[in-house]
């Protein structure tokens, strides 16, 4: 959960961030993917390139609750990068969320 009840919800909050990015030039280029996986769950990946984020340091996080409740976020490629269970996404966003808006 975001630390501040009154916050947008991650799916607003990510619908935002990506509006903000969207100059002309940088959607063109980059975006947000988000795909399914087979054994299920979810893949998501969001370029950093061009928005003050690549270069802020990121530590691999993975995080194993069960077969199906588990979360691994990392950088690569001036990618924030998760995979994630099935119903892990919304965590995987506020992962991400959490570190976008942290004082870098």
């Amino acid at each position: 959960m975001h630390d501040d009840e009154a916050a947008p919800g991650v799916w607003t909050w990510l619908q935002a961030w990506y509006a903000t990015r969207c100059d002309g030039d940088w959607e063109h280029e980059y975006g947000i993917r988000i795909e399914s996986l087979d054994n299920p769950g979810w893949s998501l990946t969001i370029d950093m390139a061009d928005t003050g984020l690549a270069d802020r340091p990121y530590d691999r996080q993975e995080i194993h609750r069960s077969q199906h409740e588990w979360i691994i976020t990392w950088m690569e490629n001036d990618q924030f990068r998760a995979a994630c269970g099935p119903l892990n996404l919304g965590e995987a966003l506020h992962l991400f969320r959490r570190w976008a808006e942290a004082d870098g």
